[in-house]
């Protein structure tokens, strides 16, 4: 708001003197609307009256050149196409006529003319005659050639009989699938060279001759130039079968000048005809440039479908039925357009009236009426001018006591408002409280609002107090986060190398929470000094009731699992005594693992955790998937199943909790499995801590800056092995043809390596079933595109180091990818005639070994099988 002296803009006052104000002027505004009611009135009937009279002559003009326009332009155009499409009719008449004889000529050549044909003669110019041309190559003294010619010359009194009897069609012709063409018109001297040699007819080189194959029917070609003549023209061909071969195509062709012309002719500046085919192309027209120009078909406009969508539906109604008298616009102009088809040919005649040139007799009437109405609106003006002086004294004398009223009411209002307004500004530091006064009490709105005021005051003074309490509360808290945040810190593992002077492995480990606590765990000790114990955990919800959760799990799984107990045990243990008293519903899922650390052999539990990632050594990561139990503190009661496992020197094992595979982006796409795969095998051989790092930069560099949701906790280990067992890998090798008959050769290698690492009969007997159910497969099916007795190879490697205890077997081939393991297992509860035909050999492997992997590799099929005895 700005004040000048006592007036201020903006305020309360201005605004009673702009309702003073406004409400003045609305009652001079009745006031002239009385006053101007009966000139309004007197002008109004004066202007609807010459409204209605040009209105009339207008409508008048425009029925009556309608009803001009409507029949003649219809009639005429209707008459055109008629005259247009029996011209066609006669001349697929004619050709229909030449098809049958030629058919029957064909079929049963007995009951034939018995016409003969010859080459061309020019002296024969301007008589009609039947001539023999043939195609380039085509050698008229063959014997068979020659015999098919006579067969067609047989038609020639025919032929020359129907050219004369249809004065229209400029030749008729036939032309066999052998390259002979007879020709009947009266133009002998056109079939020749100008160097006087007879000129060569290649039929089949002509558009008409492939359409008519191609259709299987009578057929009407696009227009195109006449070979002989050079005249436009179109052609009507038939295709002739006998036995269901082709055998010739008839046809005849007419020339369409004289329907050029007459179309040329038709322009004027008031109209037009055109001509359109069944491609909504024009072909003929006198316009030379706009929509309606005639051009060569690639260049064309398919006015079906191009343009103006009126004009569309106008084009294509034209083409199957007679159409009413329509208005379009079209190339910036309106035109009353009619449309007839030529439905022998599918093509229609448009004819087009240029609406400005009917409109001309009505646009003079309406001028002229025009310039009456404005005469007499001059009039009426000029007599409303001489009650302005005296409209404009009394306007400014009501605005003047307006502005009076409205400067004295609005200043004895505003006083209590801007003393009111002074106080409050003035509230501030300790001095917070309003308080009600004499000059506040009127009795209307203000008051009201200055009692708000002062109830407003005490209230903020009360909330001043609640704030500092909530504050001081808040500060307590965070510090109690911080310290919650550095114990849970400090009871996970944190140095690394964690057994500097233990050579069998290599460990690292990080846990980022998402919150100040976290839910997720890791741990990891020595059992005893074969031992090592593993623990990857996360527990369900967050913050800090997570975290007190977590503590108390890995406190009892350490403690579990340091009395001997194995994993499963230990896990049913944790189960019982979580489950007591846990009236929040919390659980934990967890990963157990012991690994014995001198052979490499481990049992681990999964409690619904993730499923940890193996790299063989020299291999690549991949997703070990088996069959959880369910989580810790879940259910009373629970066995939790144990899976065994072995690695090798070399091998490396990656385990993390949900946090990593469900890292997501601001798109809310997760990082999932296959990021984590391929972050992992990235530098495959780098060390745990370095792995981990990877990871973790490739799930930062996936969510960029979206807000981590979850705990990202993982363990890496690389297991070196015991010195014993890093020079007895057992390993030996040999590739085999892969066909059946060197089963005997494969069966006698595996079974040399398992006797030698004193296996068990029982398992020998295990473990040739399923190689030789592999090895079968492999001949059979990995190498399809071989040609018979030609066969691919198929590479045996075993495993089996003495006193192991173990046999691994691996089949590579290079044949097409198949992953034996990705079909589903039979339901051998069925009958055999129930269950679906395959899959019963794998499935007899996954139950008789331990362990059955597959892997896609450099183009080879990888498939390993274990059996531990």
């Amino acid at each position: 708001m700005k004040k000048y002296k006592y007036i201020v803009i903006g305020g309360i006052q201005s605004k009673i003197f702009n309702l003073v104000l406004i409400t003045s002027l609305l009652l001079v505004g009745a006031f002239l609307a009385v006053i101007l009611y009966q000139t309004d009135n007197l002008t109004e009937v004066s202007t609807e009256m010459a409204d209605r009279q040009q209105g009339a002559i207008s409508e008048i003009a425009s029925q009556t050149m309608d009803g001009v326009i409507s029949g003649s332009l219809t009639q005429s155009t209707q008459l055109e196409a008629y005259m247009a499409d029996q011209m066609f009719r006669e001349l697929k008449s004619t050709v229909e006529l030449m098809g049958l004889l030629t058919t029957q000529l064909y079929n049963d050549p007995a009951a034939a003319p018995n016409g003969t044909a010859s080459g061309p003669d020019a002296a024969n110019q301007g008589q009609v005659r039947a001539q023999l041309l043939y195609a380039e190559g085509v050698d008229p003294g063959d014997p068979q050639i020659a015999q098919e010619a006579e067969r067609i010359g047989r038609l020639s009194d025919t032929m020359e009989s129907l050219y004369t009897t249809n004065g229209q069609i400029n030749a008729c012709f036939i032309a066999s699938a052998d390259g002979i063409f007879m020709i009947t018109d009266e133009r002998s001297e056109e079939t020749f060279m100008e160097d006087g040699s007879v000129r060569t007819y290649t039929a089949w080189e002509r558009p008409w001759y492939p359409e008519a194959a191609e259709a299987g029917e009578l057929v009407f070609t696009d227009l195109e130039v006449d070979y002989f003549s050079g005249e436009i023209g179109i052609v009507c061909a038939m295709p002739v079968y006998r036995g269901g071969e082709l055998v010739a195509v008839v046809g005849a062709d007419l020339f369409l000048t004289s329907m050029q012309e007459f179309i040329a002719a038709s322009g004027s500046d008031t109209g037009f005809l055109c001509i359109i085919n069944e491609n909504g192309h024009v072909i003929f027209s006198p316009m030379t440039e706009g929509q309606f120009q005639a051009l060569p078909e690639d260049e064309a406009e398919d006015l079906r479908t191009s343009g103006d969508g009126y004009l569309n539906g106008f084009v294509n109604e034209a083409l199957n039925q007679p159409t009413d008298v329509q208005l379009l616009v079209a190339d910036g102009h309106t035109y009353y357009m009619v449309g007839a088809p030529i439905s022998t040919v599918g093509w229609a005649v448009l004819s087009a009236v240029d609406k400005a040139a009917t409109d001309m007799p009505e646009q003079m009437m309406t001028d002229r009426m025009r310039e009456i109405g404005e005469d007499a609106a001059a009039t009426m003006s000029s007599s409303f001018n001489s009650a302005k002086w005296t409209i404009t004294v009394l306007v400014a004398v009501v605005l003047l006591l307006a502005i009076i009223t409205a400067l004295i009411m609005g200043k004895r209002i505003v006083n209590p408002l801007e003393k009111m307004t002074k106080r409050v500004t003035s509230l501030g530091g300790e001095d917070l409280l309003f308080r009600m006064e004499k000059d506040y009490r009127t009795g209307d709105e203000v008051e009201v609002l200055a009692e708000s005021f002062a109830d407003l005051s005490n209230k903020t003074l009360q909330y001043v107090d609640q704030v500092k309490t909530v504050t001081a509360e808040k500060e307590r808290i965070g510090a109690e986060l911080g310290m919650a945040s550095a114990i849970q810190e400090n009871v996970l593992p944190r140095i690394f190398p964690p057994y500097p002077d233990r050579n069998e492995f290599d460990l690292y480990a990080t846990m980022t929470p998402a919150k100040e606590v976290g839910g997720d765990f890791y741990d990891f000790f020595l059992v005893d000094s074969n031992h090592l114990a593993m623990v990857m955990a996360d527990v369900s919800g967050k913050g800090v009731p997570a975290a007190l959760f977590m503590m108390i799990a890995k406190t009892l799984i350490k403690n579990r699992v340091q009395s001997g107990e194995s994993p499963s045990e230990a896990l049913a243990n944790v189960n019982m005594q979580l489950m007591e008293g846990n009236q929040a519903e919390m659980f934990v899922t967890v990963w157990l693992a012991i690994l014995e650390l001198s052979t490499g052999r481990g049992i681990a539990a999964n409690a619904g955790h993730e499923h940890p990632v193996l790299r063989k050594a020299g291999g690549q990561y991949e997703l070990i998937k088996y069959r959880h139990s369910p989580a810790v503190a879940v259910m009373e009661g629970m066995v939790f199943r144990e899976h065994e496992f072995t690695l090798e020197p070399g091998d490396t094992l990656f385990v993390y909790t949900d946090g990593v595979a469900e890292a997501s982006n601001t798109d809310n796409e997760l990082f999932g499995t296959d990021r984590l795969l391929e972050a992992l095998n990235r530098d495959p051989d780098d060390s745990p801590k370095e792995m981990l790092e990877h990871v973790m930069d490739s799930i930062e560099d996936f969510v960029e800056d979206a807000e981590q949701f979850d705990d990202i906790t993982m363990l890496c280990l690389k297991y070196w092995g015991s010195e014993q067992q890093k020079g007895q890998s057992g390993m030996t090798e040999r590739t085999f043809e892969a066909s059946v008959e060197a089963l005997g050769a494969v069966t006698a290698f595996v079974d040399e390596q398992l006797e030698r690492a004193d296996c068990p009969m029982k398992a020998q007997m295990k473990i040739d079933l399923c190689v030789e159910e592999l090895f079968v497969n492999i001949a059979h099916y990995a190498y399809p595109e071989l040609p018979e007795g030609q066969y691919g190879e198929a590479r045996i490697s075993v495993e089996a180091p003495e006193g192991g205890g173990y046999a691994e077997i691996t089949f590579t081939d290079s044949g097409i990818p198949y992953d034996p393991l990705a079909k589903i297992d039979p339901d051998v509860t069925l009958d055999a005639e129930q269950r679906q035909i395959g899959g019963l050999g794998i499935f007899l492997v996954k139950k008789n070994m331990d362990d059955v992997r597959y892997r896609y590799e450099d183009g080879k099929n990888i498939l390993t099988i274990r059996k531990d005895f």
